[in-house]
């Protein structure tokens, strides 16, 4: 699930009352809003949350606590860290991981916070090296640290543009995190190598 679904369950299940559509459009501000936060480059992943979370509200037309609303979404989150570390972990014993995300120049201290950046051998925030996905620098960039060529090379996502298209560009193989009931985008002309509706599914993918 993409970020501004999952803060629009959290906004519904702390007493908000927009639909998606509209709350989607004072995310879309807030998150821009975010990356413009001075001193947002150490911000840690609670902190940016509960940030994004105070934006948000003081854009929307209903009153709802930002307090709750960043609990709820930090809770969440943990859940899933929590639920995936053990797959992270089999893959880090394996091969070179490396993020590849369209960041806000805090990456590294969120995951820390989390205890992921220890899997990674590379984290590629867009603000940090200047370019941003589908951009192939970014990817290129993150191929040369992680000093593989695209051949060798896998890009697993959720966001068909900036992920599967970005990569394939490249000949990087790729693989579609996303659910069954979610299309690709009209005229995309593109099939990913590989599609899986769960992470743990990639290491099956990987082997």
């Amino acid at each position: 699930m993409h970020w501004s679904p999952r803060f629009h369950a959290a906004y519904r299940a702390v007493g908000g009352g927009l639909d998606f559509a509209a709350f989607d459009s004072f995310f879309k501000v807030s998150d821009d809003a975010l990356a413009r936060l001075p001193g947002i480059e150490a911000l840690g992943f609670r902190a940016a949350i509960e940030a994004e979370a105070r934006l948000v509200v003081e854009l929307l037309p209903d009153q709802v606590d930002a307090a709750a609303l960043a609990r709820r979404l930090h809770a969440d989150a943990l859940e899933i860290v929590a639920r995936n570390l053990p797959i992270l972990e089999r893959l880090a014993r394996r091969y070179r991981l490396g993020v590849v995300s369209n960041f806000t120049g805090n990456l590294r201290p969120c995951l820390e916070e989390l205890g992921l950046a220890r899997f990674f051998a590379v984290l590629s925030d867009s603000t940090l090296v200047g370019w941003s996905k589908p951009d192939p620098r970014i990817f290129a960039h993150t191929l040369a640290a992680l000093q593989v060529s695209p051949q060798r090379a896998w890009m697993v996502g959720d966001n068909f543009e900036a992920d599967i298209r970005g990569a394939a560009g490249l000949g990087i193989r790729t693989c579609w995190l996303a659910p069954s009931e979610r299309t690709a985008p009209p005229g995309a002309g593109l099939v990913p190598t590989v599609r899986i509706s769960r992470l743990p599914d990639v290491e099956e993918v990987l082997e």
